[in-house]
């Protein structure tokens, strides 16, 4: 027979929180490329901010000893917590922190069950923006929910909605979701944002060679006329012991 003591002793149970929910990233190539699309561009816009984390396809633990609580949003940014790499999202080991705006993608195979209860979880634990988009061209829709008093309700308008969080706005008068940053610049494919990174490092390297190039010439400048100064000095040496004066003569030229 047991005792409440021999209870107590034993050893505490250790809790896993996988890494993975054993489901692929996406269904479709272009359910996908819209992933890599939104995650990228959130990267780039937030690149200069310590404080942003952006991640995609990560599972989400909002309940510190209870791992059946997640899910894993297609994208998500966390304010308040910093860049790198992490196997899940432990919300109690991040002070607390949760995202505060998500984004999913539709693919065929999302019923309107699971998205609603997406919409349910992210209400419960504290989603302030949640986006979800079906890039199906025969349905091209884009909806959006904003924390209020009483949680996320429907934004009645999208096309040219602005994130309050994010900055960035979307734009739905064309054949497929546009999205612009705060500045403008619409978001790119992850292969034009690569072409955009290495065309803007090609050019700070020719902006470094031409840097290092005008330095080389002042340096010869300099040097040229650190000889000529060395030249004119020994030739006034030489004319001195010759009896001549070297003032004498530039001040008859």
């Amino acid at each position: 027979m047991s005792s409440a003591v021999d209870t107590l002793t034993q050893p505490e149970q250790t809790i896993h929180y996988p890494e993975s929910d054993g489901q692929p990233m996406a269904d479709n190539t272009r359910q996908f490329r819209w992933i890599v699309m939104i995650k990228e561009n959130l990267e780039t816009l937030f690149r200069d901010r310590a404080d942003v984390f952006v991640a995609g396809d990560l599972l989400w633990y909002p309940v510190e000893g209870h791992p059946r609580i997640c899910r894993a949003p297609d994208a998500l940014v966390v304010f308040g917590r910093p860049k790198g790499d992490r196997g899940s999202y432990r919300q109690w080991e991040e002070a607390g922190i949760g995202p505060q705006v998500v984004f999913e993608i539709y693919s065929p195979a999302n019923t309107f069950k699971e998205m609603g209860e997406k919409l349910l979880f992210y209400q419960r634990y504290g989603v302030e923006e949640y986006y979800s988009y079906d890039p199906e061209p025969e349905k091209n829709e884009l909806t959006g929910f904003l924390r209020e008093a009483a949680g996320l309700h429907a934004i009645e308008e999208m096309n040219g909605w602005v994130s309050p969080r994010l900055g960035i706005r979307f734009d739905m008068a064309g054949d497929e979701l546009r999205i612009f940053g705060p500045d403008g610049t619409p978001f790119r494919s992850h292969q034009e944002l690569e072409q955009r990174a290495t065309q803007a490092e090609q050019e700070r390297e020719a902006e470094r060679l031409a840097r290092q190039q005008a330095e080389q010439e002042r340096e010869a400048e300099r040097l040229a006329r650190q000889q000529a100064e060395q030249q004119a000095t020994t030739l006034a040496a030489r004319l001195r012991e010759l009896g001549i004066d070297p003032d004498a003569l530039r001040g008859g030229e």
